[in-house]
Formats: structure tokens, sequence, C-alpha cells
């Protein structure tokens, strides 16, 4: 299992055991994690599971795409580092990873 910490707009820490493959949005809703809402279930359509990941993780959580730049756009404060968790997914290498939710998002 990979620990990942989602970190609400008010500082409260939620740290959950995610299963390689999953998407980071799945692994908040399979832990109840609040903020991470998942309108559309993971369909890159709502940017209701919007995550500000930091610097040093944006190389291995990869780069968005051109339809989550585009659903970004549409988001509530997007900043450098937004992307939708539904399209990063958990691999070994994010153990640790610490990703930050925006104001927006309770």
């Amino acid at each position: 299992m990979v620990q990942v910490t989602y970190i609400a707009h008010d500082g409260t820490r939620h740290s959950v055991d995610a299963q390689a493959g999953l998407s980071l949005m799945k692994a908040a809703i399979y832990h109840a994690v609040p903020g991470i809402d998942a309108d559309c279930g993971g369909a890159c359509a709502c940017a209701t599971c919007h995550v500000y990941v930091p610097e040093a993780w944006r190389a291995l959580t990869g780069e968005a795409g051109s339809d989550e730049k585009e659903m970004l756009e549409c988001a509530i404060n997007p900043a450098e580092g937004s992307r939708l968790s539904c399209q990063i997914i958990v691999t070994d290498a994010l153990n640790g990873l610490v990703v930050h939710m925006p104001d927006s998002q309770r």
C-alpha cells in the first residue's frame, strides 16, 4: 500500500493507505476523505477532486493532459500544481505523497 495524505483547506490531515493502480480520487473516496467529492466519478468532467501537488512531487505525478488542463480552467482557485486527483494514478513511487485541497472543497 502507498501512503497518501490529503490536507484540507483548514489544515486537517487525512492520511490513507492507497492501493497502487487506483487514482488519487478513488483512494480518497474509498477512505471517505472530506473535500474530494468526485461528482463525475472520475471522468475528468467536474473538477470536484481538485488538489494542489507540491513541486517536489510533480515529476512523479506526471503532467496534466489536455482534457485535464481544460477542466482545470473551470476549477475554483487553480494554481501552479493544480491537478485533478482522478487523473493521477497511485504508484509505489508516490509513497508519502502529500496533496492540498482548495478552500472551495469543504
